[in-house]
């Protein structure tokens, strides 16, 4: 049964990633960043750079406890690391393909080629409105595809690297998301991702109340030591399905193939992933759940993990990748598509023909119960305390020691007088 967005989760390829067993783990070399952006999940702290003999440890948790192809630098800003390209160095070394989460202020085109060189294999770049960026303050998605288009342009001229851009998707930021998916289709051949991000927060008109162990949390004392809560009242529960009907209007074959579940909820989309095949300018079509399940159990087979970030090398052998049009019926219709638009126009057989990626990543959900559902299988895992957990909550453990519970107000009232009357 389809939902009002549109979408049936068992018409997806669920992707098959689980705690021990996922395509990429989150690593986080300092929490100091040289930006502010609101949305953020993590402290700034300027004196928090980890040593590399730290980091070595925590690379060792990942091998102990997960396969993963893919490792996330991430933060805070790890550019601002000062042993960056040693931990660049050190994740290739291991095999895994270090791909580095930055806003980009602090790269540099001497930067980019020592990371190059040291093996990393990709950068995905934080960009959007709320960030006060020097520079850009004020300036709306879509301007800022100006700077978007700018780091786009070193990568291509690095070669070889994966490019992926994020942003948080805001309640008013929501209707310039389809601008920037036809954005990233005139810029198919050196953007290969392109990601969303819903905006989350604790908020003070949420009906719970809140712990951490026995311990009550009140709203305020959460403002002063966590990062993801707001003292005004905002928009916290956007969901994967609104974008994609954004996107519909504007683009309605708009097709996501492949999901990740909320733990709470099989039928929520917490990464929604959608591949399609264009030329530059053009979209062709979209692939469909077969196709992401054949590259994920050939990656898993041929290399013993599951796959995140394909290489700009394969990105563009999309005509290649045709060729499964026996086998999955999204691909068989770009193909037509593609095949129809060449007899139109027969210099189409010149162009490369290249897939992207766009993924919506819905973070967590309160649940009117209180339960608290997360990523099902998160790609996002790092580690604190010799122990994988979720990057997204890890200021929790920092600051509170445990994870944050939610109870609805009526249930602790009730617990409250059950107490009572047991004295």
């Amino acid at each position: 049964m389809r939902s009002r967005d549109g979408l049936n989760h068992l018409e997806l390829y669920r992707l098959p990633w689980t705690l021990p067993d996922n395509a990429i783990s989150w690593l986080e070399p300092t929490s100091a960043c040289n930006l502010a952006c609101d949305g953020c999940y993590r402290e700034n702290e300027p004196h928090s750079h980890k040593p590399l003999d730290r980091l070595k440890r925590e690379l060792e948790t990942f091998r102990r406890l997960r396969h993963t192809d893919a490792v996330s630098i991430a933060g805070g800003d790890p550019l601002v690391h000062p042993q960056i390209v040693d931990l660049v160095h050190l994740i290739a070394q291991q095999g895994a393909k270090p791909i580095i989460n930055t806003n980009g202020l602090a790269l540099t085109p001497e930067l980019l080629r020592e990371l190059k060189r040291a093996g990393a294999f990709g950068f995905t770049f934080h960009i959007d409105s709320k960030q006060q960026r020097p520079g850009w303050k004020n300036k709306d998605e879509i301007s800022l595809n100006d700077l978007r288009r700018h780091y786009a342009g070193m990568l291509a001229e690095a070669g070889d690297l994966c490019c992926a851009f994020n942003s948080t998707v805001y309640e008013d930021t929501l209707q310039t998301v389809p601008e920037l998916v036809a954005w990233a289709a005139r810029n198919i051949d050196r953007v290969h991702v392109m990601v969303f991000i819903l905006y989350r927060a604790a908020v003070p008109d949420m009906p719970f109340d809140w712990y951490a162990g026995a311990q009550r949390i009140d709203l305020g004392t959460m403002a002063e030591n966590l990062p993801y809560t707001s003292s005004a009242p905002r928009r916290v529960d956007m969901k994967a399905g609104e974008v994609v009907a954004a996107l519909r209007r504007r683009f309605p074959d708009f097709a996501p193939c492949a999901y990740l579940n909320g733990t709470e909820a099989p039928d929520d989309y917490k990464w929604l992933l959608t591949c399609r095949f264009g030329d530059k300018g053009r979209i062709h079509g979209y692939a469909g759940p077969r196709f992401v399940e054949l590259a994920q159990a050939w990656n898993h087979l041929v290399k013993g993990r599951y796959l995140s970030y394909a290489s700009p090398r394969v990105s563009r052998r999309g005509r290649s990748m045709l060729l499964l049009s026996p086998l999955d019926a999204g691909v068989k219709r770009a193909a037509r598509r593609w095949a129809a638009s060449a007899l139109a126009n027969p210099l189409r057989l010149f162009h490369r023909l290249h897939l992207q990626s766009i993924m919506i990543i819905q973070p967590v959900d309160m649940l009117d119960n209180g339960l608290q559902s997360m990523c099902d299988g998160c790609p996002d895992m790092t580690v604190w305390d010799d122990r994988l957990v979720w990057s997204c909550r890890l200021e929790e453990l920092k600051r509170l020691g445990g994870w944050l519970r939610a109870v609805p107000r009526e249930e602790e009232e009730f617990a409250t007088d059950l107490t009572d009357m047991h004295r």
